[in-house]
């Protein structure tokens, strides 16, 4: 059974995005939406943190990183990929400490009983075992070393390709780094320590993150395509990152759209905001870093249907910018550009917030 976002239900986690410019209906339309309204950061507009993983890249060191510039402030915001209540890997930002390094201090908020115990959104937990001490050494070719006590080697090895993946992901938020290779005690690991997951010479967002096992197992004929769907604990609502595998003849935007508007496994607790009816009425176009998709009406599904959710439109920005030279993403209603938001605004290309998951709980 296809599982839909419940309407009225605070949504304290929403990502802030910024938009570019389109208005779908009538002046009276806007004028009937009881909606309250979305903030959204207008281009170049500051999003009001004091430091972005994007603008900030750390610099090479051996086991310290730095971050290229003198602290200006007592914080900053990352993103920490943490375990949820579905036991799902789940990007959630939060405030911690200036410091120059900042590689270290990601892996270090992810130890269980750590500095992150105060800051844990309810329904998450870390992912390292108690006790785990972390070096890291960023090399030139991108590959963040991370090095590890022994008592890494302390987990469930149900949970290891979660733990894999969490420190794949919070390392490289960072620009400068590419991929992740893990070493217990100076001494590098081909496989994880417990389960015997691979790592070869190193992971990347490209091997996927919270993997689906669909209709297609054939891994050298397909391609992995990583989606944004939702989630609620309670009150509270957030994107979670799922990857899923498509034959590798598609067309990656094509597959990814579609693969979305399917919406989330029926094994899984996760939940999306497009109507079943939701489709493209063409193939994705590309023009300067953005992608330009055409949807029928369905897509239409706040403000008696006159008007995109903006659920909607986050899940398309983050979904699509996960690939390669996509800045922005525009939508279209039976090719018109004109589309509402349901705060009554024109529904303008949206791109890729930098930090997920940003809300109070």
């Amino acid at each position: 059974m296809r599982k839909v976002l419940r309407k009225g239900v605070p949504i304290l986690a929403l990502t802030m995005l910024t938009m570019s410019a389109c208005s779908f209906g009538s002046n009276e339309a806007a004028n009937e939406m009881d909606t309250p309204p979305t903030n959204y950061v207008e281009e170049n507009e500051s999003l009001g943190l004091e430091e972005d993983p994007e603008e900030a890249p750390v610099e090479e060191g051996d086991g310290e990183e730095g971050t290229g510039d003198e602290a200006t402030t007592d914080s900053v915001q990352r993103e920490l990929y943490l375990i949820d209540s579905n036991g799902l890997v789940v990007p959630q930002t939060l405030e911690l400490p200036k410091t120059e390094s900042v590689l270290k201090q990601s892996l270090e908020y992810l130890v269980d009983g750590g500095p992150v115990t105060e800051l844990l959104p309810n329904g998450f937990r870390a992912v390292l075992p108690a006790g785990t001490e972390i070096s890291v050494n960023l090399k030139e070719d991108g590959i963040a070393v991370a090095d590890f006590s022994n008592e890494f080697k302390d987990y469930d090895p149900n949970q290891e390709k979660q733990i894999l993946e969490a420190i794949t992901w919070t390392l490289t938020q960072f620009e400068n780094v590419d991929s992740v290779q893990i070493n217990i005690n100076g001494y590098k690991q081909d496989t994880m320590p417990v389960g015997g997951t691979p790592i070869g010479e190193g992971v990347s967002r490209a091997n996927g993150i919270n993997l689906e096992t669909g209709s297609v197992t054939d891994v050298v004929n397909s391609k992995g395509v990583t989606l944004y769907f939702l989630a609620q604990n309670g009150e509270n609502t957030y994107y979670v990152p799922v990857t899923r595998r498509v034959a590798s003849g598609t067309e990656s935007l094509t597959a990814a759209v579609e693969e979305l508007l399917k919406g989330p496994s029926n094994e899984s607790q996760l939940l999306t905001d497009f109507r079943q009816e939701v489709a493209l009425l063409d193939e994705p176009t590309y023009e300067n870093g953005t992608v330009t998709l055409n949807f029928n009406e369905s897509l239409l599904s706040q403000n008696q249907s006159t008007a995109v959710s903006s659920e909607v439109l986050n899940m398309l920005a983050l979904t699509l910018t996960e690939q390669k030279g996509i800045e922005k993403v525009a939508v279209q209603v039976n090719g018109e550009a004109n589309v509402l938001t349901e705060s009554g605004d024109v529904a303008e290309p949206v791109s890729r917030p930098s930090l997920v998951n940003t809300g109070s709980y």
